[in-house]
C-alpha cells in the first residue's frame, strides 16, 4: 500500500511540475513579449554591433539597464520555484528528489531560459553565456579543486573529544576556512571530529556547531573562503578588501565558540554521571597523511591571488570579453586538482570517505540557479526602473543589508543572494555606471553597505542547512557515519536561539 502510495504521489508530482511549468512558461511568454517590444530592437542592435562598440564601457550598462526595465517582475518565479524546490522537496518527497533533483532543476532553468531567448534574442543569449562564463564556471572550478584536494588530506589518531579539544578544533577549522574554504574546511575537519567524539552520546550538537563555524563564519575573509565572496572577487571587490570584515567575524566566532564551549561541557558532563568520560588513548598520536596536497592548496590560493593582482589583457569568446588571467587562474585550479588526484593514494581518500556524490550535487543545482538568477540581477542593477524596485526602496541602510541577504541567504543559497544583493546596492546607488566603476565606488563612498552585506550572506547561510553548499556535505557526512542529524526545522531551532542572538548583536555593535 505504502509502495502504492509513493507512486501515486510520484506521478501527482510529476504532473503538477510539467502544469505549473506550461502555466508560468506561458505567462512569462506573454508578458515577455509584451514588455520586450521596445528591447527586441536593441538586441538585434546589439548582435549587429561591430566589436569595438561591444568593448566600449557605456554599452555594458546600456544593455544592462534596457533588460533590467524591459523584464516583468514574472521572469522571476523560476528562480523562486528553484529555491523552493530544493528547500521543500528533500522534506516532502526525499525519494523523487535524490533520483530526479537534476531534471527538476534542469526544469526550471528551461522554463526562464526558452522564453527569455524567444523574447530578447541576441541580448538574451548574450547574457546567459555571460553568466556561465564570466560566473559560474570559475565558482565550479574553485570548489571542485578545494573540495578534490582538501579531500586528499587525511588526519589521524585524533584526540579524544572533550570540552576543550573540540573548541580548539572548532577554533583551527573557523580560522582555516577563509583560506581552503568552506568547503575544503569542512571536508579536511568533518571526519576527524566525528572520530573525536565517537565514545560521546551527545554529538548532534557538536556537528551543528561545526556547521555554524566551519562551514560558514569562519569564511569571511577571503574570497577563497565562501563562495559569495568569491563571486565578489569575480565582479570587481580585491582580493584583500575582506580582511575589513575581520572585526564583525571575530565577535561572531567568539560568541558562537564559547557559546558551544558551555553547551558541550554541559553535555559532557551530564554523560560523566552515568558513563566513564571519553579518554584519549596514549597511543593516539596525531598523523596527518597527504600532506602533499597543502602544496597543491597553496597553488589554488596563488591562482586565485595571481587572477587578482596580474593583468593580461583581454579577449573574446562568443560575444563575451574574458581577462587571460582569469583562464590561466582556472586552468592552475584543474592542474591543482588533478595533480591531487595523481598523487594522493585511494587509501587515503577512502579514509575520508571522498566521494563525487557531494561536488555533483552542487554543480547540479547552481546550473539551474545561476541560469534563473538572471531576470533577478537585471531588475535589480536597473534600480527604481526596475520591476524590483520595491526593493530598492524598502533597502535602504546597511542594517536593511545585513538582515535582508542574511535572511535569503538562510532559506536559499547564500552566493546568488549575495549578488542579488550587491546588484541592489550598485542599483540605488550607482545605477547606468558599468558594473566595474559601480564597485569600486561602492567600496570608496558606501563600504559599509558591502560589508553588510557580504556578512550577511557568509553568516546567515548557516541558518539553514540550505544555506550553504558545505552544510549539505556535513549533514551527508554525519549521517553516514551513524548520527542521527535533526530534521530542517529541528535544525533551524539551534539556529534560532544561538545565531539570530549573536546576529542581533552584531547589528547593534557594527550595522
Amino acid at each position: 500500500m505504502k509502495k502504492i502510495m509513493r507512486q501515486n504521489l510520484y506521478s501527482l508530482l510529476r504532473v503538477w511540475g510539467v502544469v505549473t511549468g506550461i502555466v508560468i512558461a506561458g505567462v512569462f511568454v506573454h508578458c515577455s513579449r509584451v514588455a520586450a517590444e521596445s528591447a527586441h530592437l536593441n538586441g538585434r542592435q546589439y548582435l549587429l554591433a561591430p566589436a569595438a562598440a561591444i568593448q566600449a564601457e557605456a554599452a555594458v550598462p546600456t544593455e544592462h539597464a534596457d533588460l533590467g526595465t524591459s523584464l516583468p517582475l514574472w521572469s522571476g518565479f523560476p528562480f523562486a520555484g528553484i529555491l523552493l524546490s530544493i528547500a521543500l522537496m528533500p522534506l516532502l518527497t526525499p525519494q523523487f528528489w535524490h533520483h530526479h533533483f537534476g531534471k527538476v532543476t534542469a526544469a526550471w532553468a528551461l522554463v526562464f531560459a526558452i522564453p527569455f531567448v524567444l523574447a530578447y534574442h541576441g541580448a538574451a543569449t548574450h547574457e546567459i553565456l555571460h553568466i556561465y562564463l564570466k560566473d559560474y564556471i570559475p565558482f565550479i572550478i574553485l570548489l571542485w579543486a578545494l573540495y578534490t584536494v582538501a579531500g586528499g588530506i587525511l588526519l589521524e589518531g585524533a584526540p579524544a573529544g572533550t570540552p576543550l579539544t573540540n573548541t580548539v578544533m572548532l577554533a583551527i577549522g573557523t580560522l582555516i576556512a577563509s583560506w581552503v574554504g568552506t568547503t575544503g574546511a569542512s571536508m579536511l575537519m568533518i571526519r576527524p571530529m566525528l572520530r573525536m567524539n565517537n565514545a560521546r552520546r551527545s554529538k548532534v550538537h557538536v556537528v551543528i556547531f561545526f556547521i555554524f563555524l566551519i562551514s560558514n563564519i569562519g569564511g569571511a575573509l577571503t574570497p577563497l573562503g565562501d563562495p559569495p565572496l568569491f563571486l565578489g572577487f569575480l565582479h570587481g571587490v580585491p582580493f584583500f578588501w575582506t580582511l575589513q570584515l575581520l572585526p564583525e567575524m571575530l565577535a561572531v566566532f567568539a560568541i558562537v565558540l564559547g557559546l558551544f564551549y558551555i553547551v558541550d561541557t554541559f553535555m559532557f558532563r551530564r554523560e560523566s554521571g552515568s558513563r566513564q568520560q571519553p579518554r584519549a588513548a596514549a597511543s593516539s598520536g596525531i598523523r596527518i597523511r597527504g600532506l602533499h596536497n597543502l602544496l597543491f592548496l597553496a597553488g589554488i590560493v596563488g591562482g586565485v591571488l595571481f587572477s587578482g593582482l596580474v593583468k593580461l589583457g583581454e579577449f573574446h569568446l562568443l560575444g563575451i570579453e574574458l581577462a587571460w588571467q582569469d583562464e590561466l587562474r582556472d586552468l592552475m585550479l584543474i592542474a591543482m586538482g588533478l595533480l591531487s588526484l595523481k598523487f594522493t593514494s585511494q587509501e587515503i581518500r577512502a579514509g575520508n570517505g571522498f566521494t563525487w556524490g557531494p561536488i555533483k550535487e552542487v554543480a547540479i543545482l547552481f546550473a539551474g540557479i545561476f541560469m534563473t538568477i538572471i531576470p533577478m540581477l537585471a531588475m535589480l542593477k536597473a534600480g527604481t526602473a526596475g520591476a524590483l524596485a520595491f526593493i530598492i526602496g524598502a533597502v535602504r541602510e546597511p542594517w536593511h543589508y545585513f538582515w535582508a541577504s542574511g535572511s535569503l541567504s538562510s532559506f536559499l543559497d547564500n552566493a546568488p543572494t549575495y549578488l542579488t544583493f550587491m546588484n541592489t546596492a550598485l542599483g540605488q546607488f550607482y545605477a547606468g555606471k558599468s558594473e566595474l566603476e559601480a564597485v569600486h565606488a561602492l567600496i570608496a563612498e558606501n563600504g559599509i553597505y558591502l560589508k553588510a552585506i557580504s556578512c550577511g550572506a557568509v553568516f546567515m547561510g548557516a541558518n539553514t542547512y540550505i544555506g550553504n553548499a558545505p552544510n549539505f556535505m556535513v549533514k551527508s557526512i554525519a549521517e553516514e557515519s551513524g548520527i542521527k542529524m535533526p530534521s530542517f526545522f529541528g535544525y533551524m531551532i539551534y539556529s534560532l536561539l544561538i545565531l539570530i542572538p549573536s546576529f542581533i548583536l552584531v547589528t547593534f555593535i557594527f550595522f
